[in-house]
């Protein structure tokens, strides 16, 4: 069995090939990828996603790598509408429970116009490999098949690689290793 280390290490060489960036050998389907890893390893698979990040900055590689910290999205957006602190307000008086549910609605997560959605698409270069971190810091406020289904709506001209604190097995997505998230089928595992 491969270290975290080893695994990362053969997630980044095969994104580096062009065949990866060009979704080849996937029947034409577009390229959804989720790395999986143990959750106490998410400090370590952050400075990993950033040195790959700003490594691919660095280079003359015709392609982009395009962070997206799914919890930072969601704050700036709270920011941006002036809704932030009247969360905070809210959570106090009506609980944690009504306050994922309010934010979750604001948000439009389930809705084909999810503004987590919009705000990926439109900051996604042409030519670029997208990862997706931050999943179980939105926990229960934002589902990862939620964003992964939406998200397969409106890109599908480049690659997606979510970061997924927990397990895949190529169906199963399991939060944490403990949390039951919901199937999910569009996407590959890409290392083993």
């Amino acid at each position: 069995m491969m270290s975290l280390e080893e695994r990362l290490n053969k997630a980044e060489a095969l994104m580096q090939k062009p065949s990866f960036r060009q979704n080849k050998g996937l029947g034409n389907e577009v390229g959804y990828y989720i790395f999986d890893y143990p959750a106490e390893q998410e400090l370590f698979v952050r400075e990993r996603v950033e040195y790959i990040r700003k490594k691919n900055e660095q280079s003359g590689d015709e392609y982009r790598v395009v962070v997206f910290d799914l919890y930072d999205i969601i704050i700036e957006i709270l920011k941006d509408k002036g809704y932030l602190e009247k969360c905070y307000d809210f959570e106090r008086k009506k609980g944690f429970e009504r306050i994922t549910k309010s934010v979750g609605n604001m948000l439009r997560i389930t809705a084909k116009d999810s503004l987590i959605v919009n705000y990926i698409k439109e900051r996604t270069p042409e030519k670029a490999i997208v990862f997706l971190v931050g999943i179980g810091k939105c926990y229960p406020i934002l589902r990862s098949h939620t964003v992964l289904n939406n998200l397969h709506q409106v890109i599908d001209n480049v690659p997606v690689v979510m970061f997924y604190p927990g397990k895949y097995d190529g169906q199963e997505l399991v939060l944490f290793s403990e949390i039951k998230d919901d199937n999910y089928y569009r996407a590959f595992k890409l290392v083993d």
